[in-house]
């Protein structure tokens, strides 16, 4: 696997109960697993792979509330707060630093457009700062662009998803949570129509309430029981440069052909924005009718698509299985699908054009990763109410690592019958059956 993540030991004893189980061990199971037990909830924490194995060691690093959809920027901007928080609370380093994210652009319309967000925004709360021309070439200093403008938010920041996942995992274990790894959940136990536990490769394990934080995995397992979470998971691609001087005060930029994070260990991650790949599948092509806006947007115009084993296979496949037989979750105990060559190529290209100071620097690994996206690229995080017991934490877009700890604070109250930290009803799974769940021409 080329991503390096920080290993973490299982509990030492296997639960054959608990009050709740969180199946998926990424930033948003994890991140739900400890705001549990610090509520002094018994939870089972239960991970096909590793922790933060997938998409949670595999994305930016960026923690931001900038340019969120706006239904999501009151979760951005606790889970901001959550991540600082964080650091101090379980007494390790995630790699979060409030460096700041930078925008910038040779578009008067990408201007306009952050202004507008930034009016909306302001009334919640959240400031940033639209930059003028020569703002803008200020701050990105070194460059070779001439940039019309941009938009800086100081209060954003990074992490380094290698170290936060592990980190918070451990903690919660310190909190009393059962970790387990290499653990997949073949299925839900269910006694007169509501969840009662699930079943493992390991046995049962009794629970009244079973969370389902399973990234890509999510729908899958969710249709087993005819609850229908429409999912397109993308392949994106990211880099790790060799160790290179730092050439921006910003901790993050955003270009408009690649975007940029300074890494803790003097190099960076580096990608293309919006570029990826949608894999042909039975579930993709039964939930295409409900991504139609997104794919003739403009994000659906910068994807690849492509027809590989992961029809038959991967998350987005068919097939039926008893809890008493091996499941897909063990035949694919971790997601590693290849980086694009081309992207690796053009990231690094775009990236030394832009600023010739580091030029020469090398690639010391690339890697893929399946981001699970909903319609409205906005999460889903909702009881689910044909099936009592059962909480869906996924869809995220991509969005994950910066508002997990604000989704696993939100999951716990939602568990736990109490007011949530911010309104619930735009992550509900219900929108995208009663018509309510609309691209947000803001995000488009």
């Amino acid at each position: 696997m080329p991503v390096q993540v920080q290993k973490v030991s299982d509990s030492a004893s296997f639960p054959t109960q608990a009050d709740v189980v969180v199946i998926g061990a990424g930033i948003v199971g994890t991140c739900t697993a400890y705001e549990l037990a610090r509520k002094g909830v018994s939870v089972a924490l239960l991970e096909k792979g590793i922790v933060g194995g997938e998409q949670s060691s595999r994305n930016w690093g960026w923690v931001r509330q900038q340019n969120r959809d706006l239904y999501e920027l009151a979760l951005a901007m606790y889970s901001l707060r959550r991540w600082e928080e964080l650091s101090s609370e379980i007494g390790r380093d995630l790699g979060f630093r409030r460096t700041g994210i930078l925008y910038c652009t040779k578009n008067e319309a990408d201007v306009a457009r952050w202004e507008k967000w930034g009016q909306a925004a302001r009334v919640q709360g959240f400031h940033s700062q639209i930059l003028s021309a020569s703002e803008a070439n200020e701050r990105a200093s070194g460059g070779t662009s001439s940039w019309v403008g941009g938009v800086w938010s100081p209060t954003d920041g990074r992490a380094e998803p290698s170290l936060a996942v592990p980190a918070i995992a451990e903690a919660a274990k310190e909190n009393g949570v059962s970790l387990h790894q290499n653990c997949a959940v073949r299925g839900l136990d269910i006694v007169n129509g509501r969840v009662a536990g699930v079943w493992t490769e390991r046995g049962l394990v009794k629970a009244g309430t079973v969370v389902c934080a399973g990234g890509a995995w999510a729908s899958r397992f969710s249709h087993r029981y005819g609850i229908e979470l429409p999912v397109a998971n993308i392949s994106g691609t990211a880099i790790k440069t060799t160790r290179a001087p730092e050439i921006i005060q910003a901790g993050c930029l955003s270009a408009s052909n690649f975007v940029l994070r300074r890494r803790t260990d003097g190099a960076y991650t580096v990608a293309v924005p919006g570029r990826g790949t949608l894999d042909i599948t039975p579930r993709g092509m039964r939930y295409a009718i409900k991504f139609y806006q997104m794919y003739r947007s403009k994000i659906g115009k910068k994807l690849k698509y492509r027809l590989n084993s992961s029809f038959w296979n991967g998350p987005d496949a068919f097939g039926s299985w008893e809890n008493d037989e091996i499941s897909p979750f063990e035949k694919n105990r971790i997601l590693d699908p290849a980086p694009d060559g081309e992207l690796v190529k053009l990231a690094m290209k775009n990236l030394e054009r832009e600023y010739p100071a580091l030029k020469g620097i090398g690639v010391e690994r690339a890697w893929g990763g399946l981001i699970d996206t909903s319609p409205d690229l906005v999460p889903v995080i909702s009881r689910v109410e044909r099936l009592p017991g059962y909480v869906i934490a996924a869809g995220f877009s991509g969005h994950g690592f910066a508002i997990g700890p604000g989704a696993g604070r939100l999951v716990s109250e939602i568990v736990m019958n109490e007011t949530p930290i911010t309104d619930i009803s735009p992550y509900r799974l219900s929108r995208f059956n009663d018509g309510s769940a609309i691209r947000r021409p803001e995000m488009m």
